[in-house]
């Protein structure tokens, strides 16, 4: 009788312990959906704030400067009673730069992603790929003195009429930086091709070079350039290479050996300098970052598009 009583009573304890479970369980399920929206909410009203802080001042800047004079001046110098804001000079500093710096990273990136996912072995791969990923956990600090102390001064020996701060060496450096960024994301792009598409070329006669480039890398073709488009954007958006390693000289030319200036390196120079608020200079500052912020967003826009035209599923 006893035993049965005791019997009960567990009985009785588990189906409370299962409540409480339940209880729990189900309050958790209740708010982690609205945590979660709230987190989403925060994200997206901290753009709008960004994009509403830049518009703002930026429409204070052109009631000083003319839209037209700004982005077709060739000539950008701020101070002075004679100040003229044309933004080309860094336009094209920071077109050049991104340039050089994806002429580097493309072929090296591609190249390492093609070894990576198509000839190593699983051993050398999980070797290999943490090693060339380090790269991209360098500050970009580091990159921009080692542009500014090694590679100018290697590259003027070779370059006489190198100044010694030039667009070209933040470029090269730039391009090593972002290597990973490529290698990876195109390597995964590739390993995600199923083994059967190679398989098949392979029955069919092609070797393992025709079946990489005619097979895998056309399969693989939306994540691969979307991956160049990244690095695009990321190239765009270097400061610290630049600031240090390219100088300041607003000059428009298309002379690689000449030191030139881009976008965020002047965003830096005038949020470093004197900038008085409410000053044309200080309100430049928020149009160049306008125009700096509209170019990275149609290089993401272009990759979104590549990704979902491109895309092949399996």
């Amino acid at each position: 009788m006893e035993n049965g009583q005791g019997r009960d009573l567990k009985v009785r304890e588990m189906i409370q312990q299962n409540k409480n479970t339940v209880n729990v369980t189900s309050v958790t399920e209740t708010i982690m959906p609205k945590f979660l929206l709230v987190v989403a909410i925060i994200s997206i009203l901290t753009t709008i704030g960004i994009l509403i802080t830049l518009l703002t001042e930026t429409v204070y800047f052109f009631r000083d400067v003319s839209f037209i004079e700004f982005f077709t001046g060739t000539e950008l110098s701020p101070l002075g009673t004679n100040a003229k804001f044309g933004i080309l000079p860094l336009v094209t500093g920071t077109v050049i730069s991104s340039t050089i710096a994806m002429l580097v990273a493309i072929p090296i990136g591609l190249m390492s992603a093609i070894y990576l996912s198509e000839y190593a072995s699983e051993r050398v791969r999980r070797t290999l790929k943490p090693l060339l990923e380090i790269l991209a956990g360098i500050p970009t600090i580091v990159y921009g003195f080692f542009a500014f102390t090694f590679v100018t001064p290697l590259l003027r020996t070779f370059i006489p009429g190198l100044e010694p701060t030039n667009i070209l060496s933040p470029g090269l450096v730039m391009g090593v930086m972002i290597i990973p960024m490529i290698a990876s994301l195109s390597e995964d792009a590739m390993s995600s091709v199923p083994n059967a598409m190679r398989e098949g070329a392979l029955a069919l006669g092609a070797t393992k070079l025709e079946t990489t480039w005619r097979v895998v890398i056309p399969a693989a073709m939306s994540g691969i350039v979307a991956s160049f488009v990244l690095g695009i954007s990321r190239a765009i958006g270097e400061t610290m290479i630049v600031t240090i390693a390219s100088g300041s000289s607003k000059n428009f030319t298309f002379d690689v050996t000449q030191s030139m200036q881009t976008m965020t390196a002047y965003i830096v120079e005038v949020t470093g300098g004197e900038a008085a608020a409410g000053s044309t200079l200080y309100y430049s500052l928020y149009a160049v970052a306008m125009t700096l912020f509209v170019f990275t967003l149609i290089m993401n826009l272009i990759a979104q598009y590549i990704s979902k035209r491109f895309r092949e599923g399996y």
